[in-house]
């Protein structure tokens, strides 16, 4: 039976269906859970991408043109999550947000077990990494449909004044993911010979991937949609249309620039995670000389900040508003850029250690809110496609091609300090991307109770 996200008795205060305690917990159970063995899987193939796949896939190479070539398939994935996002968002604006959910968590558990199947390059040749592009961009297309499915399965289905703090279970999910991705992996190539785990043992993380259908099979069975798609499909005349013929259409004609600057948003946040997960790892264990599995532990360690202050500060947007801190975030991750890579320079894991936690703290205060941030810039019926184009064109400007630039920088610089300049350069789009975009929880609507954060900027949403 699904779980009913509206009570019988009415609605709540401010004219959106409530939803009950216990069932919204399990909906908030279910998303963080769905969603971090989502990521887990996208982020597993980075960590893999800097420390396993130039030796398996492109045996061949040069250290330097095998990580480079590891780094370029790693980016395919977010090639196609813009596509995947704009797939998602249209099927998800005109037929609901779970089965578009569904469908995606379910296609990336399928690439990642197979990912976890390939032949390495030396039993089929260039076969080998042809195939794990396909499947790496297979896992983007998932990745760029399932964040805007979830977090608006969560914040939709939320309290209108406690929407901030809902969308972090989505978000939480990554440094969980972060967390997960790396204990598997030091556990695997901790308890056998290299030899071995460059062999098989790399694939053990990627096959245990296959849990993610019992989470699909309980979303398809326990969770409705949100409560606020479907009073928008009771309020077309043909109940069994779409609410929207053209999302996507809709969108782009009436809020372009709302778009890019969104986009703009993840520039701190993206740049500085993908350097701190996958292009530091490359460059501590080639440059630095430093273990890997000490640089993985640290990497691990650091995430922990992250799970406290993502929700702290999706918490706090719902009492101070959302821009404010973006902003801070923004502005923390341009300013952190040098003392950042100084502190990786030294090649002290303690220091290291300093570097990442306070660039994810940073990274956390845009982090947090901007899952219900961009969900609130755009009305209600174009939310998926809106929202999930300027969560993914990000993936593919930012997120995908960091470590591949990190490790191109230092190589022809000889040192970091190029990448410390893109780094502040990311933290300075995003300010400016901020302070552009309205604010949707503003004073007076966090001091209204029958108000609906981001509701004042498209009352007149097109139907």
């Amino acid at each position: 039976m699904a779980i009913p996200l509206t009570q019988p008795e009415g609605q709540s205060g401010t004219g959106v269906p409530a939803t009950p305690r216990r069932a919204f917990r399990k909906l908030l159970a279910a998303g963080l859970v769905g969603s971090s063995i989502e990521w887990y899987d996208f982020f597993l193939y980075g960590t893999a991408a800097a420390l396993v796949f130039p030796k398996v896939f492109f045996p061949h190479a040069s250290a330097l043109t095998g990580t480079l070539l590891a780094f370029s398939t790693f980016w395919a994935g977010f090639v196609a999550r813009p596509i995947g996002g704009v797939l998602a968002g249209h099927l998800g604006d005109k037929y609901g947000r779970k089965p578009v959910v569904v469908a995606c968590l379910a296609l990336m558990g399928a690439a990642t077990f197979l990912i976890g199947c390939l032949p390495s390059a030396s039993s089929v040749g260039a076969l080998a990494p042809t195939l794990l592009v396909i499947l790496r961009f297979v896992q983007g297309l998932a990745a760029g449909g399932q964040w805007g499915g979830i977090v608006l399965l969560l914040t939709e289905s939320a309290s209108p004044k406690r929407r901030g703090f809902a969308g972090t279970f989505g978000q939480t999910s990554v440094p969980v993911a972060v967390i997960l991705s790396n204990l598997i992996f030091v556990a695997a190539s901790g308890l056998m010979p290299d030899a071995a785990f460059l062999s098989w043992g790399w694939r053990i993380p990627f096959l245990l991937s296959v849990v993610m259908f019992g989470v699909v099979l309980y979303i398809q069975a326990k969770v409705e949609d949100t409560s606020e798609f479907r009073q928008l499909r009771e309020a077309v005349a043909d109940k069994d249309g779409p609410v929207v013929r053209a999302p996507l259409a809709q969108v782009l004609r009436s809020k372009w620039g709302t778009i890019l600057l969104g986009c703009g948003l993840l520039s701190a946040t993206n740049s500085l995670f993908y350097v701190s997960i996958s292009g530091l790892l490359s460059y501590g264990t080639g440059t630095l000389k430093l273990q890997r599995d000490s640089l993985l532990a640290v990497v691990l360690l650091s995430s922990a900040a992250m799970l406290a202050t993502i929700p702290w500060s999706g918490h706090l947007s719902d009492r101070v508003g959302r821009r404010p801190l973006i902003l801070i975030g923004g502005l923390g991750v341009a300013v952190w850029a040098f003392p950042y890579f100084g502190l990786v320079g030294t090649a002290s894991l303690p220091l290291i250690f300093v570097a990442v936690t306070v660039g994810f703290v940073f990274q956390c205060l845009t982090y947090g809110p901007i899952a219900s941030f961009l969900g609130e810039l755009f009305a209600p019926n174009v939310r998926y496609s809106g929202a999930s184009l300027a969560y993914q064109l990000s993936a593919i400007v930012v997120s995908g091609g960091t470590p591949f630039l990190m490790t191109a920088l230092i190589a022809k610089a000889g040192s970091t300090w190029p990448v410390a300049v893109y780094i502040t350069l990311m933290g300075l789009i995003t300010f400016a991307s901020a302070w552009f975009l309205p604010e949707t929880n503003p004073a007076e609507v966090r001091a209204d109770p029958h108000a609906v954060p981001g509701a004042h900027l498209h009352q007149a949403a097109a139907r």
